[in-house]
């Protein structure tokens, strides 16, 4: 039997549902878990063509991430644990829809197309979340990877940043960590720990954290490394898995769209709180003050919190490199007057997506990026990292240059610098802020927050919106940005915009203003222009209460 015959074989065994039509998105394929099961065989069939094509490891996660329970979706994870190329997208675009008769010839047309080495031996890692069918469609990758003799390694249940952890490490013969999961806790709690030495005034009190694990793999990974954190950092878990379901009332995105508490977390006033999503690679914090008023700390607040502390160790250190943030049209206003005019950081903005702002952030010396969601982490230039090291080994230097080196040291190793990952973003808040002597509410009034809010308007086809200028103006339909902008106009300190989904047929909606009650009109305004200018289906959208 020919390698080929296999495939059309064991695909038959993977059958695509009549006339069903997915897009790989910013997140990969992510819809209704009955769906996907052809899908999952072929992007096994794709990973390992992806594998022979770079010679390296190439990584598989099944999840869908903050969605609900009954979701699931598949990711490519390139060599150095980053997204995979954008020409990469099109061909498992192509893959997942094509009909059963033509799926060798599509694959055969990817191989010449590539001029793919077919004797090359091909490496796929796979992982997968909590979901109850997570299992049974991470063996459908798994049958697509053998069908095309593919060596494979299944890690099993992993967050997604620890499989794009895991993919780095096996593609750097562990240059950059030893690719197990005691690995990764081993690398980051020993830098965690080394960095808390340095706040030897912390008490049991301002150890403790509150834990939202959303009912997913999060916090069973959070059980894993509590061993290895030795009471340097007490963690509380809540929504453990242990009842309730995943992502339901609770994790990163219901905090950040609700702005309120997870359902099932008791905290006392001023307690410090975060959430994981249902991959555990977005985290936000948040507290409650004693008049009982919710606090959120998102992405920006976040990436503002680390770009400053690095920034302050960097001129302790006297080393000449550039800090930047990367933001997208999210980014609450405040945070970037903020960087911009009083820290004096370079700010860029991008599109949304992890893969955009990973690449911007490449760019520069030290990129610090986080969506606002709660989705980022640091990337270190080869040469911030080698400039950082050698400080720190410099008995030449006086001891405060070298102490700040050696700190600047462990903040690497904390960070996984292959993907946002809310384990790593936790240790490494936890540590800045241990290291700074602040409190959350030190840190929230590092600056205020312009009232914001986001809303969704389902449209019969999300593609009839065209965006420029990093999704912050739209070009299509006509005349809907002359009317975002005539809104604009009413109120105080506002901007808003609208950008499709990419992952469902809706448009979402950003506004900000001074003041909530500002920013709620506005924002139905908008969502009442995107309605009757491009195409909302069901009714119209109602002003906020």
């Amino acid at each position: 039997m020919t390698r080929f015959e296999e495939v059309s074989q064991k695909s038959a065994l993977h059958p695509k549902p009549k006339g069903l039509t997915l897009q790989y998105g910013t997140a990969g394929f992510r819809t209704t878990a009955n769906i996907l099961d052809h899908v999952m065989f072929r992007m096994g069939l794709l990973a390992t063509l992806r594998s022979k094509k770079t010679k390296a490891a190439i990584g598989v996660m099944v999840t869908a991430s903050h969605n609900p329970e009954e979701d699931n979706g598949v990711k490519l994870i390139d060599p150095m644990g980053e997204m995979v190329t954008p020409a990469w997208e099109g061909y498992a675009t192509q893959l997942a829809n094509a009909e059963q008769d033509a799926l060798c010839t599509v694959l055969k047309e990817i191989i010449k197309k590539e001029s793919i080495d077919m004797s090359q031996a091909p490496s796929v890692l796979i992982g997968r979340d909590t979901r109850p069918s997570s299992e049974i469609l991470s063996r459908a990758v798994l049958d697509g990877v053998s069908s095309l003799e593919g060596h494979s390694q299944d890690f099993g249940l992993v967050t997604t940043p620890q499989l794009h952890y895991m993919v780095l490490c096996r593609n750097t013969n562990g240059g950059y960590g030893t690719a197990t999961t005691q690995g990764y806790y081993e690398k980051l709690s020993k830098a965690f720990i080394e960095l808390t030495k340095n706040a030897a005034k912390r008490t049991d009190d301002q150890k403790r954290l509150l834990v939202d694990g959303a009912n997913g793999i999060g916090a069973l990974k959070m059980r894993e490394m509590d061993a290895f954190l030795k009471s340097e950092l007490q963690v509380e878990l809540f929504n453990d898995g242990s009842s309730g379901r995943l992502n339901h009332q609770c994790g990163a995105d219901y905090v950040k769209v609700q702005q309120k508490a997870p359902q099932g977390m008791h905290m006392d006033p001023g307690q410090r709180c975060c959430s994981f999503d249902g991959d555990a690679d977005r985290i936000v914090y948040y507290y409650t003050d004693s008049a009982g008023h919710f606090h959120l700390l998102d992405g920006d607040k976040i990436a503002t919190l680390i770009s400053t502390y690095l920034k302050e160790l960097l001129t302790r250190a006297g080393l000449n490199l550039q800090v930047a943030v990367v933001q997208t049209a999210y980014a609450n206003g405040s945070s970037t007057q903020y960087l911009e005019h009083v820290m004096k950081v370079t700010v860029c903005c991008t599109k949304t997506g992890v893969k955009h702002l990973h690449h911007a952030a490449q760019e520069f010396d030290i990129g610090v990026y986080f969506e606002a969601n709660g989705h980022g982490t640091v990337l270190f230039s080869k040469k911030a990292e080698e400039q950082i090291r050698k400080l720190a080994k410099d008995p030449d230097t006086s001891d405060e240059k070298r102490h700040a080196a050696k700190l600047l040291e462990s903040t690497v190793n904390l960070i996984n610098q292959a993907t946002g990952d809310a384990i790593s973003d936790m240790l490494l808040i936890e540590a800045v802020l241990a290291i700074r002597g602040i409190s959350v509410q030190d840190w929230d009034v590092i600056y205020t927050d312009l009232p914001n809010r986001q809303l969704k308007v389902k449209v019969a086809d999300r593609r009839v919106i065209d965006t420029t200028d990093a999704e912050r103006r739209a070009v299509t339909p006509a005349g809907l940005q002359d009317s975002i902008d005539a809104l604009v106009k009413k109120y105080k300190q506002a901007r808003a915009f609208v950008r499709p989904s990419g992952t469902e047929d809706v448009v979402r909606v950003y506004a900000e203003a001074d003041t909530q009650e500002s920013v709620d009109a506005l924002a139905h305004q908008v969502s009442l222009a995107v309605y009757r200018l491009a195409g909302g289906v069901g009714d119209e959208p109602k002003p906020l209460k």
